[in-house]
C-alpha cells in the first residue's frame, strides 16, 4: 500500500476513516478511550504492546506485521530526549530499571504514569497538566505540597469554598479552580462530623472530576471519580452519591467501557427514584441528569434505539422536575445532551436543527454556552461545513476562553487547518487550542 513514509498514527487514522468509523468506535474495539485513540493518531502515544497491536490490526483489517513495521515518532522522540528518573516514561524503562519499578509502592507507579507523558506528548499537554499538579499531589500523596491554610477552616468557610468552586466551574475559570481545589478539599477533610466531612469532600471531588474531564487525563478522571464515590457513600447523601456515580460513569466511558458506563447511571437513576427520603423534584431532576448521561454514552456505542429511549426518559424527568420547582436548569442540560446524542449517532442535520431551537444567550453559564457552541462545531464538522464549524468554535472561545484546551476542540482545530486559506486566523486559533503547528 506504499506506507513506507507514513507514520503509525497517520496510517491508523486513514484506515479508520476508510471504514467510516469514529475515533471512539475504534477505541472501543480495542478497549481504550477516545483520548488515547486521538493521541495515537497524532503520533503522540506509543503502541508497543503486542496484544493491543493485534487488536488494532484485527479492527482495521490489516496484517499485524504491517502495523509493526510503521514508524512511531512518539517513541523516537522519547528516546532522543533522555529525562530524569523522576519523570521517565514507564514504557521506556530498561530491563534493570523494570525490576526496581516493580518494587515501588503502587502510588509511586501511579504518580509516574500520571506525571510523565512521553516527550512527544509534552507540548500538547503542558498547559493542561500544570494547573492540575496540586490535585495530583493530593490524590497520590495526601497533598504534601499544598500551601499551608491561611486560617483554621470552619464549617462556614468550607460551605463558602464549595459554593465558590461551583461558580468557578460554571464560569469556566478552570485554572483558578484547579489551583484552589486541593486546599479546599484538604480543609473540608478537617471540619464537621465524619458524615459532614465526607459529604463536603465528595461534592468537591465531584467538581474535580468535571474539571479533569475538561483539562485533565483519563487516568486522573478515573482516580478522582473513585475518590468522589467513596466519600459520597461514606456521607450517605443520595443526591451526592448519584452525582458521584455519574462521574464514575463518565470515567468508564472515557476508558472505552461504554456498556458498563451506561449501566452505572441507569441503575443509579432507578435506585434514586425509589428513595423516598429525597424530595420528588430533586429525585426527578437528578434522574434526568443520569439518564441524559446514559443516553450520550449509548449514542457513543452506536445504540440508536436505546440512546433515543434514554434521552426521552431524561427529558420527561427534567420537565416534571421543572414543573414542580420552576427551574429550567435540568431541561437545558438535557437539551444539550440531546444535541450531543444526535451528533454521536452521526445525525449532524438533526443536531443542527435542534441547535437552532436553543438560544445560547439563555444558557445560564459560560461553561454551558461554550459546551453548546463546541457541540454545534462538531456537528458542522461532521456535516462537512468548515466555515460554520470555525465560527462556532470562535463563539465557544468568546464565551469561555479556557474551553478551547479541550481535546475535542484541538481535534476540530487540527482538521480546520486543511482549510487555512479560506479561514482567516485559523492557525492562530489552533495554536491557542494547543495544536502543534509545523
Amino acid at each position: 500500500m506504499g506506507n513506507i513514509s507514513r507514520t503509525f498514527g497517520a496510517f491508523v487514522s486513514l484506515q479508520r476513516s476508510t471504514l467510516g468509523w469514529t475515533q471512539i468506535r475504534l477505541a472501543s474495539e480495542v478497549g481504550r478511550g477516545e483520548d488515547w485513540m486521538s493521541l495515537v493518531e497524532r503520533d503522540m502515544q506509543q503502541v508497543k504492546d503486542l496484544t493491543l497491536l493485534q487488536r488494532l490490526a484485527d479492527a482495521l483489517g490489516v496484517d499485524l506485521g504491517e502495523l509493526i513495521a510503521l514508524p512511531q515518532p512518539a517513541s523516537e522522540r522519547a528516546r532522543s530526549r533522555p529525562r530524569k528518573v523522576a519523570s521517565a516514561t514507564l514504557a521506556n524503562t530498561s530491563a534493570a530499571e523494570e525490576d526496581d519499578v516493580r518494587r515501588r509502592p503502587f502510588m509511586a507507579l501511579a504518580a509516574a504514569a500520571l506525571f510523565a507523558p512521553a516527550a512527544g506528548q509534552q507540548a500538547a499537554h503542558a498547559r493542561a497538566a500544570a494547573p492540575l499538579a496540586g490535585l495530583e499531589d493530593l490524590l497520590l500523596y495526601g497533598a504534601p505540597r499544598i500551601p499551608t491554610l491561611r486560617s483554621e477552616p470552619t464549617q462556614e468557610s468550607v460551605a463558602a469554598a464549595l459554593l465558590t468552586s461551583r461558580r468557578e466551574f460554571k464560569a469556566a475559570r478552570y485554572d483558578t479552580l484547579a489551583t484552589a481545589l486541593p486546599g479546599r478539599i484538604a480543609a473540608a477533610q478537617m471540619v464537621g462530623t465524619t458524615e459532614d466531612r465526607a459529604r463536603n469532600v465528595a461534592q468537591l471531588y465531584n467538581i474535580a472530576v468535571r474539571l479533569c474531564i475538561k483539562i485533565g487525563t483519563d487516568n486522573l478522571v478515573a482516580i478522582t471519580a473513585d475518590r468522589a464515590l467513596g466519600a459520597a457513600r461514606a456521607g450517605g447523601d443520595p443526591l451526592i452519591t448519584a452525582e458521584a456515580q455519574r462521574m464514575v460513569s463518565s470515567s468508564w466511558r472515557r476508558q472505552g467501557s461504554l456498556a458498563r458506563a451506561t449501566d452505572i447511571v441507569v441503575v443509579a437513576a432507578e435506585e434514586l427514584l425509589a428513595d423516598t427520603s429525597v424530595p420528588e423534584d430533586s429525585r426527578l431532576a437528578t434522574r434526568g441528569d443520569l439518564y441524559a448521561t446514559a443516553a450520550y454514552t449509548a449514542a457513543k456505542s452506536g445504540d440508536r434505539f436505546y440512546a433515543h429511549a434514554l434521552i426521552r426518559e431524561a427529558a420527561d424527568s427534567a420537565a416534571a422536575a421543572s414543573r414542580s420547582s420552576g427551574l429550567l436548569d435540568g431541561v437545558q442540560g438535557v437539551a444539550l445532551h440531546e444535541l450531543s446524542v444526535h451528533y454521536e449517532l452521526g445525525d449532524a442535520g438533526r443536531a443542527i436543527e435542534m441547535a437552532a431551537t436553543i438560544d445560547p444567550g439563555a444558557l445560564p453559564t459560560p461553561e454551558r454556552q461554550a459546551r453548546f457552541f463546541t457541540d454545534v462545531a462538531r456537528a458542522f464538522d461532521q456535516w462537512g461545513k468548515p466555515e460554520q464549524c470555525y465560527r462556532a468554535l470562535l463563539a465557544a472561545e468568546e464565551a469561555a476562553p479556557q474551553e478551547v484546551r479541550r481535546g475535542a476542540v484541538r481535534d476540530l482545530a487540527t482538521g480546520l487547518l486543511r482549510h487555512d486559506r479560506k479561514l482567516p486566523g485559523v492557525r492562530d486559533f489552533a495554536a491557542r487550542a494547543g495544536v502543534q503547528i509545523i
